[in-house]
This record gives C-alpha cells, structure tokens and sequence, in this order.
C-alpha cells in the first residue's frame, strides 16, 4: 500500500500543480493501535506558485478525493495550516509527528515543528481533546458497551489532554508515550486491548473494565475542572508570516 499511496500523491501533485511538503497517516495506523480493517487516513501539506496567493480572489486552501480501496487521503495548503498553527490547533502538531511518513521535503517537517512549539496553547488543546473524548463517550451503551474503535477515540484524546496538562506540552500523537500517564495495572490492560483491535473489526463492542472507567471519569472530570483556570493566549503572526514567505519562495518554480 505504501508504494501505491506514493504513486497516488506523485499523481495529485502533477495534476493539481501543486509542490507536496510533506505526507503522513494521520489516523489509528499512526496513533499506532490500528484494526484490520482500518482505512489508511494519509494528510499532507502542500504549497503553490507565489501568484497563486497574490490574488484578491478567495481561492480553495484544500484537496479532497473520494475514499477509494481503504484510502482516505486529502490535504490542506501551507497558508491553512498555518492559520491552524497560529490557533494552536491539534492536527497540525500530530500530523507532523506521524511515525509513518511518505513523503517530506528537506528539512519541512523539523522547521515547522520547532514553530509549533511557540505557537502551543494549553487550555485549547486540552478543551479540543476534552470534546473529542466526551463525543466518543456518547456512543456508550447498556452502561459499559462501546466499539472498540470509540474506546480508544475515548482513551488517546483523555490521555492526550491529561498529557497537556500536567507537562503544559503538545501531546504525543502516538499512545505508548501516552500510556505512561496511566497506572500500571491500566497500562497493562490497555496494551491487551490494542492487542485485541488489532485483530478485530473496529464495530467490535466490548465491555468497559469498571477500573478503567472510573479512571475516564475521574481524569475527565479532573481535566475538565483545572483546564477552567487556565488563562487564554493568542499569538501574533511574525515567525508564521516569515516561514509562510521563505517556504513559497523556495519552491516557486
């Protein structure tokens, strides 16, 4: 597959003018608890020529395609994800994590993660995954059933914003640095459950260990509650501006 999603992008490339910066998979495959039938999400930033962005007309700042033979891949251009760095928004910050890359152009991915750094935000970050964790919480039912794929759209986001708040740092995207948060006797059963998806359909239900959820509903509640003193931050645009115009004018060509 790998080879085929390479060949894929070289084609979105020549048909839609555009330089690709950089490709990862930015979903369960990356975050690195994938089932067999996980679809292969792949993300990637790209740029276009100067005069595309010198223009009073509103332009299209993504690329999307049908989800064709278990791939789901689009992208999004370098302006949009800046705006999304300056926002301190989370995709950014995991996709440039992947440990899965297909494609990086010298050095994109290093530069731009050391920006992100300047640009993280405590309390968004945490309220982002606080809000993906509580969705994935919904989908409980009968007290303790869930899919196993919502479980860990539970686990990884609760872990994550625990993760932002006890280091004030942008959270790992995979979970085994996450899992460290966790106590051991957790830790152990969350491993035997990775284990477990990954040779299971991700419409799997299982049953909530009661342990385990206590432990989501104490750390939600305690993350929730101590990310409501938190300050709020903004961020000026100066360094994004500077690596917005370095980068299009080392790949206008």
């Amino acid at each position: 597959m790998k080879n085929t999603i390479i060949n894929k992008l070289a084609e979105i490339e020549k048909a839609n003018g555009i330089k690709i910066l950089f490709a990862c998979e930015s979903g369960s495959r990356g975050w690195e608890f994938p089932s067999p039938d996980s679809d292969f999400d792949v993300r990637f930033i790209y740029v276009r020529q100067i005069n595309h962005y010198l223009s009073i007309s509103e332009k299209s700042d993504q690329l999307g395609f049908p989800i064709n033979d278990e791939l789901d891949i689009y992208g999004w251009d370098l302006k949009k994800v800046l705006k999304l760095i300056r926002k301190s928004n989370t995709t950014p910050f995991e996709w440039l994590q992947s440990p899965i890359v297909y494609e990086e152009q010298d050095h994109f991915r290093n530069e731009l993660w050391t920006l992100c750094q300047s640009y993280f935000n405590q309390k968004t970050n945490i309220n982002h995954y606080l809000g993906i964790a509580h969705g994935a919480l919904e989908t409980v039912i009968n007290g303790d059933e869930i899919k196993i794929k919502k479980l860990f759209y539970i686990l990884r986001p609760l872990l994550s914003a625990k993760w932002c708040l006890e280091k004030n740092a942008i959270a790992p995207m995979t979970i085994g640095p996450l899992l460290n948060l966790m106590p051991e006797h957790l830790r152990t059963l969350v491993k035997d459950l990775i284990i477990l998806k990954s040779t299971s359909a991700e419409a799997f239900i299982i049953q909530i260990d009661p342990k385990l959820r206590i432990y989501i509903d104490d750390e939600f509640k305690s993350c929730a509650e101590r990310a409501k003193a938190l300050p709020k931050q903004s961020f000026d645009t100066e360094m994004l501006d500077a690596f917005f115009r370095s980068t299009i004018n080392r790949y206008d060509n």
